[in-house]
């Protein structure tokens, strides 16, 4: 009977494979990039357990344990290192999660389709800057002598402020700039969820004599909770992540104390200094912290709004 049903299940693959060989084509170079990049690469983790040498290769290099773990968990650095990466990244969700929320319900009020269109274009545009750029821009516009912020600053009678040589000012810039730059972009995704809505909910409500702040809380954003919970979901992951490039190309030797996050600390010491399994085991630390956070995130969503990816 076993041996029936997986001939009967064969024979179905093969049969949908035949009718919609189209569609498997088109998403086999989809497939094939996740599996290499993605799938294939888990082989190496195995090395954060092992004293890696590049000369022996993964198989032959020693098996050491939880050393590396230990190595980093008792440095004088730890501490510093998580509460950087957690503060920059937990202030960054904090105003990256409603930012895109507020921008998108605002632009689904505007009337005039041509000026709407003017505004998505503006705030989509920040988007296509790359890091580098965004990062030069940045001290551009903060340098203390001839940095816009800084005129405006004195103008109003203000102190020109060293924002990129100040570890009390790196969170700010980093959150703003981010903001600026990816705002936009998110209200893509809950716009989608406003255009879905029956227009007919509307005029019921204004005949009802809804003013428009009603519409929003009573229409809109219950429209979009569902998937402003999914982005939150998401966003729980990359708590103990975050933008390495954009961290490092922000640093100075004035804002470390506040810029030194793990990701940097992982670039330092893996590619400059070569310990491998000393970085691979903190990459692991991180992901595994990224993936509690996902399944808590979306376990606590689940009880309190019966709204979850799984």
């Amino acid at each position: 009977m076993r041996l029936g049903g997986r001939t009967r299940y064969w024979e179905g693959v093969k049969k949908s494979f035949k009718r919609n060989w189209q569609l498997y084509f088109f998403v086999a170079p989809a497939v094939a990039y996740y599996i290499i990049f993605h799938y294939l690469p888990l082989y190496g983790i195995q090395i954060a357990f092992k004293d890696y040498k590049a000369v022996k290769g993964v198989t032959g290099s020693p098996w050491v344990g939880f050393k590396h773990f230990q190595t980093f968990f008792s440095s004088y650095l730890c501490v510093d290192l998580i509460r950087n990466t957690l503060l920059v990244n937990i202030y960054n969700l904090l105003w990256g999660f409603p930012i895109p929320v507020i921008l998108a319900l605002f632009l689904n009020r505007l009337r005039s389709p041509r000026f709407k269109k003017f505004s998505q274009t503006v705030i989509y545009v920040p988007h296509f800057v790359s890091t580098v750029v965004l990062a030069g821009m940045m001290y551009i516009f903060l340098d203390p002598n001839n940095g816009f912020v800084n005129a405006i600053i004195k103008a109003l009678g203000g102190t020109p402020q060293y924002f990129m040589a100040e570890s009390r000012w790196f969170r700010t810039v980093f959150i703003a700039s981010g903001q600026w730059q990816n705002a936009g972009w998110g209200t893509i995704v809950y716009l989608a969820a406003l255009t879905g809505i029956d227009q007919e909910m509307y005029e019921a409500a204004r005949i009802d004599g809804a003013s428009i702040m009603k519409q929003i809380w009573y229409i809109d954003l219950p429209s979009i909770i569902p998937m402003a919970m999914m982005m939150l979901i998401l966003n729980a992951g990359s708590v103990m992540a975050g933008n390495m490039t954009k961290t490092l190309l922000l640093q100075t030797a004035g804002n470390k104390g506040t810029s030194n996050t793990i990701g940097v600390y992982v670039y330092t010491m893996g590619l400059t200094q070569a310990q491998f399994s000393y970085t691979a085991a903190i990459g692991l630390f991180q992901n595994v912290v990224s993936f509690v956070m996902v399944m808590g995130v979306n376990a606590v969503s689940k009880k309190l709004s019966s709204i979850s990816m799984f």
